[in-house]
């Protein structure tokens, strides 16, 4: 029996960054059980994985004891590859043919996706995202977004304050999209997030009509919320995990960014693109009494014109590239 163990990232954004390349270890060896370690808020990603033997949720311990536990959990199988993109010492420990270990990436200017692909030499052709869903999730997504329509979707919400464009804007942006002279005339909306979203998703969600608003925040799992965002129009969100989720699903992307690396974190894929703030990453950061902890949104000077102008030319894109 090959058996592949594929260590990941904590977050949803890293993780489905990652899965690309599991993609290509899948088809490189057909049959293959997968083992999937990565962190708790990700591993609902993997559970539809094709040949599954098993996700791991590594919890963070003290001192490492976390690395310890996933030893402890792999080291009685042999296993046909190990690839570790968190760079740690634990494929060096385990009994494998083959072992891919993520090295710092020392140029600048690669997108997490080509940093990847390093790891395997793949960086020529970086194997793009992919997610498995099972019919159980299609199935929830038909009843969360019926048909009756194109749907705009928003990710109103990010990991952190900073990087949120404010719901005021959001809700101009949806206005215009959806009026007669936009580019989804009447269009529903739908809105993702987590539960933990409410306090930046409700005034969107609120400013909506009743009969065009989707409300999918904290009401879908992440396998779900993905197979609803492939019934989507168009995705405009924050950097954040669902934006990389709208993008591997194939729904045309935009993201938002500020204070995070756009050449690093920007949506991957021909179907997707992003715009910035007018002041840089090294700008935004570099203010007086910056703390990612305590500091509010540093988005506000991103205008509702340029997202429109952005998402206006993406549609067209995805048309020209349709006909």
């Amino acid at each position: 029996m090959t058996n592949i163990l594929f260590i990941t990232g904590t977050r949803v954004g890293d993780a489905v960054l990652s899965t690309g390349l599991l993609g290509h270890l899948m088809e490189k060896n057909p049959g293959a059980r997968v083992t999937v370690a990565c962190g708790p808020v990700a591993a609902p990603l993997f559970a539809a994985v094709p040949n599954l033997r098993r996700v791991i949720a590594m919890r963070k311990r003290p001192r490492g004891g976390h690395w310890l536990s996933l030893w402890s959990a792999c080291v009685g199988i042999w296993w046909h590859t190990v690839v570790d993109l968190r760079g740690s010492a634990t494929a060096y420990l385990l009994p494998a043919a083959r072992r891919y270990v993520k090295r710092p990436s020392k140029g600048q200017g690669l997108h997490v996706v080509e940093q990847l692909a390093r790891t395997l030499g793949l960086e020529a052709d970086p194997p793009g995202p992919r997610l498995w869903t099972a019919p159980e999730h299609v199935q929830a997504a038909e009843r969360l977004i019926p048909q009756g329509g194109p749907v705009l979707a928003l990710g109103p919400a990010a990991n952190w304050r900073g990087k949120e464009w404010p719901a005021e804007k959001f809700i101009e942006l949806a206005r215009r999209l959806t009026a007669p002279g936009g580019i989804l005339p009447g269009a529903r909306v739908a809105v993702f997030g987590a539960e933990e979203d409410r306090p930046r998703t409700d005034p969107v969600l609120a400013a909506l009509p009743p009969e065009r608003r989707i409300d999918l925040v904290g009401r879908a799992d992440l396998l779900t919320a993905f197979a609803c965002l492939r019934r989507c129009a168009i995705y405009i969100g924050n950097d954040s995990g669902t934006m990389h989720m709208a993008a591997a699903a194939g729904t045309p992307t935009l993201g938002l960014f500020g204070p995070s690396k756009e050449g690093d974190y920007r949506p991957w894929g021909t179907h997707a693109d992003f715009v910035r703030t007018p002041e840089t990453y090294d700008t935004l950061i570099g203010r007086p009494g910056y703390d990612h902890r305590t500091t509010g949104t540093m988005m506000g000077n991103l205008s509702v014109d340029t997202v429109e102008t952005a998402a206006n030319a993406l549609w067209r894109r995805r048309g020209e590239a349709a006909a």
